[in-house]
This record gives C-alpha cells, sequence and structure tokens, in this order.
C-alpha cells in the first residue's frame, strides 16, 4: 500500500524551505560588518579614480 502523505505538511515544509534560501541569500548579501564595506567603498573610490585618470580628452 502507499503511505498516506499529508498535502498540508508538504506544501509548509516547501515554504520554510524556500525561506530559508532566501534568508541565506540575504545574509550573503547584507549580513557584512562596517569595516568590510569600507574596505570595498574605499576600492571601488580607488578603481573609478584609476579609470578617470586614464581617460582619454573628448
Amino acid at each position: 500500500m502507499a503511505e498516506i502523505i499529508s498535502l498540508s505538511k508538504i506544501r509548509k515544509a516547501k515554504a520554510r524551505n524556500e525561506k530559508e534560501v532566501t534568508a541565506e541569500a540575504n545574509r550573503q548579501k547584507f549580513g557584512r560588518t562596517k569595516g568590510e564595506k569600507l574596505k570595498d567603498a574605499a576600492e571601488k573610490t580607488k578603481a573609478d579614480k584609476h579609470i578617470d585618470a586614464h581617460k582619454r580628452e573628448d
């Protein structure tokens, strides 16, 4: 005989799993320290200045 399953339990488990995947993505995207954010901003500023210094005249 086939095993009896509850569709509502399966649906709820799937929803919990999807929420966990979304939460993990948000942790990776937004879960950085202030120092890491400042370091990235400084690197971006330095790269932008480097690129601007090597542009040709219009």
